[in-house]
Order: C-alpha cells, then sequence, then structure tokens
C-alpha cells in the first residue's frame, strides 16, 4: 500500500516520489464528490502525480541545466501538493493527523530533497537577493541564465 511506503521512506528518490504519487491517487479517489473538491482534487492529483514524472525525467536530463530545469518543476509541484493537501485539511474535507499528516510531512521533505540537489549545481553568482524583496528573506536561486 502506498499509504504504507510514505511511512517509511524509501531511501531511492524514484521510489519515494512514486510512492508519493500513490498516496496521492488513493487519497484523491477517497474525496467526497462534489463541484469544489473534484476541482481541489484534480489540482493535488496533477502535482501529485508530476513530482515523480517530473524527477524521472531529471535523472534522463542531458545536461546540468536540464537537471536544474526538471529537478526545479519537482520542488514547485511537490510545494504546491503541500498547499492542496492543506486546503483539504484546513477545510475538513479530510480527517486531521494520519494519512494527510504523513502526506504533508513527505511533500516537505521532497522539497528539501530537491533544493538540497539543486542548490550546489547553481553558480554562486546565479544566487542573488532581488531588490524587490526586503531584507531577512535569504538567498533565491535564479535560473533564467540557465537558458540564454
Amino acid at each position: 500500500m502506498a499509504g504504507a511506503a510514505i511511512g517509511r521512506a524509501p531511501s531511492d528518490l524514484g521510489a519515494r516520489t512514486e510512492a508519493f504519487a500513490l498516496a496521492i491517487i488513493q487519497l484523491v479517489e477517497a474525496l467526497p464528490y462534489d463541484s469544489v473538491t473534484v476541482v481541489r482534487g484534480k489540482q493535488l492529483l496533477r502535482a501529485g502525480t508530476s513530482v515523480g514524472a517530473n524527477y524521472r525525467a531529471a535523472r534522463r536530463a542531458e545536461s546540468p541545466a536540464g537537471f536544474i530545469a526538471k529537478m526545479s518543476i519537482v520542488e514547485e509541484e511537490a510545494d504546491e501538493c503541500a498547499y492542496w493537501l492543506e486546503l483539504l485539511r484546513d477545510s475538513n474535507l479530510v480527517p486531521q493527523g494520519g494519512h494527510i499528516a504523513a502526506l504533508l510531512a513527505e511533500s516537505d521533505e521532497l522539497v528539501a530533497i530537491t533544493v538540497a540537489s539543486i542548490n550546489p549545481l547553481i553558480p554562486r553568482s546565479a544566487i542573488r537577493i532581488p531588490r524587490s524583496i526586503g531584507g531577512g528573506h535569504g538567498p533565491v536561486r535564479r535560473t533564467d541564465h540557465l537558458w540564454r
């Protein structure tokens, strides 16, 4: 069962993202059927399955820039999953704790692993703090130089 795989977090990131996708699929299938929940469920399903698909594409990247681009999508989609999971939890559409808490923790860990994989590959000159951001927000990855 995918939920069990989430709880023990496989060490292989490919297996881990697949287990995450399967657990998301199970959660979405169990959601009540109404117009609002269907939309939220589709968004969560799209983001949750995209994590593994883009990780798989990143592993086959032909360049460091390609790897960074795909892993950046993995980061965004895992973070988006957390958003949709929080909305489902906070609107009481899924029980608090247990399965939803494990999925939220896994999405946070996937974001952290992804960021840790990307950051060493980005040249220090590409990391800057935009002028539009006030102090204290830390460095922001800038990747637009990779596609020039």
